[in-house]
């Protein structure tokens, strides 16, 4: 019997240890080595978006929300939540709904009833990165980013029709608006 117990034991060493190294050490390695082959590390690595001038302002998979007015913004990042509020106990006398409170403060600055704002407007995005928003959500927005650059209603929205993509395989999913590349147009269009 230990005689059993001592081979099954040294089995599962070496598979462990074969693991660890396939996983660990040569997966890795193999995946950046894919991702450093020339016409695939522009896809790898992320489209880096340069500003007015030569610094970069984001990439084009990853969102850079600001909070300034005239632009659009995108979901609320889940780090951003206050960690207070996320971790307290239902019965805690601060606890706070930080959707409702979220809804109310998006309805002011968009002018609007707060039933009307979107869910992805006030749920948060697990990582904070996604740079896509609803149609509906940058509806919502193109009368106020037109109010404060001055940019007609119409033109703002040729830019989220031009930033919109389409379902995925023309049936999954709902049409989303790239805020990144939304708020760059949005920049340009209002520059001299």
């Amino acid at each position: 019997m230990s005689t059993t117990l001592r081979r099954q034991a040294a089995v599962g060493l070496r598979v462990l240890l074969l693991f660890t190294v396939l996983c660990g050490i040569a997966f890795p390695l193999l995946a950046r080595g894919v991702s450093r082959i020339p016409g695939l590390s522009h896809r790898a690595g992320g489209p880096v978006v340069a500003g007015g001038g030569s610094s970069p302002v984001g990439m084009v998979p990853v969102v850079t929300d600001t909070v300034a007015d005239p632009f659009f913004h995108a979901r609320p990042a889940a780090s951003s939540v206050e960690v207070a509020t996320a971790s307290a106990g239902p019965a805690a006398p601060h606890r706070t709904d930080p959707v409702a409170e979220r809804r109310t403060e998006i309805a002011e600055r968009e002018g609007v009833d707060p039933a009307v704002v979107p869910a992805d407007a006030v749920t948060t995005a697990p990582s904070g990165l996604d740079p896509h928003v609803s149609l509906g959500y940058a509806n919502l927005q193109v009368a106020r980013v037109a109010r404060v650059t001055g940019l007609p209603v119409a033109d703002v929205c040729r830019m989220v029709d031009e930033s919109t993509s389409g379902r995925l395989l023309g049936a999954l999913g709902e049409r989303v608006v790239n805020t990144t590349t939304l708020n760059l147009a949005v920049s340009a269009a209002r520059s001299p």
